[in-house]
């Protein structure tokens, strides 16, 4: 079966042109998210036809943007209808799965997928590296700076329990005792004047 799917992103744009071009496609039904852009996790209308697909089936698109908003999707997408064994075809830019061409483009897009992929990884850890270079720190920012820590260590020498000191100091016991624990495992803490 040959299934379209339209989809525009404004409540106020029309799904006619594409509506138009499917049924001439020869589409047997059409799926219309209206109203959803395409970065949406939640699209019904595609989540649908998603489900109505059968291995043999033909999955039409009007252009490749009503689809996915990226390589990556794209490529995604591509591989969900292969694994599937659904035809996939874009109206606009002729691409056709189960012909030796669209197979051809389905290969091409994908290198150019891990390329992409590759270069946005060189990019990360350049900057990254960069970064930390300047001094930045990565990574969640502590629950306890070190002047709670030395509180709550100054409070434990005392004899207080840890509930309580976590209670005053505004963290959750499990916090504390992890906090706590690392610090008695560090060099010279026997040692140390907390207080």
């Amino acid at each position: 079966m040959r299934l379209g799917y339209a989809r525009v992103s404004t409540e106020d744009q029309s799904l006619d042109l594409q509506i138009d071009a499917l049924r001439k496609a020869g589409c047997a039904e059409i799926y219309e998210d209206h109203g959803v852009s395409g970065v949406a996790v939640d699209r019904p209308a595609f989540a649908k036809i998603m489900r109505a697909l059968q291995p043999g089936d033909e999955l039409v698109v009007w252009r490749l943007d009503r689809l996915a908003r990226s390589m990556f999707d794209l490529i995604d997408f591509l591989r969900t209808m292969r694994r599937g064994e659904v035809i996939f075809r874009s109206l606009c830019e002729g691409m056709d799965t189960s012909s030796p061409f669209g197979e051809a483009i389905y290969a091409v897009a994908s290198i150019f997928a891990h390329l992409e992929r590759s270069i946005i990884i060189e990019r990360t850890r350049a900057g990254m590296a960069a970064a930390k270079a300047r001094g930045v720190t990565f990574g969640r920012r502590p629950v306890l700076d070190s002047a709670e820590l030395r509180e709550a260590a100054y409070l434990r020498s005392l004899g207080m329990k840890v509930p309580a000191i976590a209670a005053q100091i505004g963290v959750g016991r499990s916090t504390l005792y992890r906090y706590l624990h690392a610090l008695e495992q560090m060099p010279g803490f026997a040692d140390a004047d907390i207080g």
